[in-house]
């Protein structure tokens, strides 16, 4: 039996509000913690599972972890906390460290 059997988890998805990332912020983490694809697929559904998340994509190899959000509901030290309260049914021990934040517009190019 493979040692990941039990490790299974279905991705998120959540409707990107396009117009609310116009005055979204942006805060990219280092995550420590994340051994395989489904510890990325627990950490991204930990952070979308927020409401003031509007999006997150996680690069498992470089540990990096973007997020944008609605910065009137929460902020990177909130973020930071979330990634650390994951469930990951023990397994783990995710860490998170803010490198950057910065306005989405600076962050994205938007189609005009």
């Amino acid at each position: 039996m493979s040692e990941h059997a039990d490790c299974y988890v279905e991705p998120i998805e959540k409707p990107l509000d396009q117009a609310a990332l116009h005055t979204a912020e942006v805060t990219f983490l280092s995550v420590s913690g994340m051994g395989c694809p489904r510890c990325a697929i627990r950490v991204r559904n930990g952070l979308l599972l927020q409401d003031a998340v509007l999006f997150a994509d996680v690069y498992l190899q470089k540990g990096i972890v973007i997020v944008a959000y609605a910065p009137g509901q929460t902020t990177p030290d909130n973020l930071v906390t979330v990634v650390a309260n994951v469930d990951h049914g023990g397994r783990h021990d995710y860490q998170a460290v803010i490198l950057q934040t910065m306005p989405a517009v600076e962050a994205f190019t938007f189609a005009a």
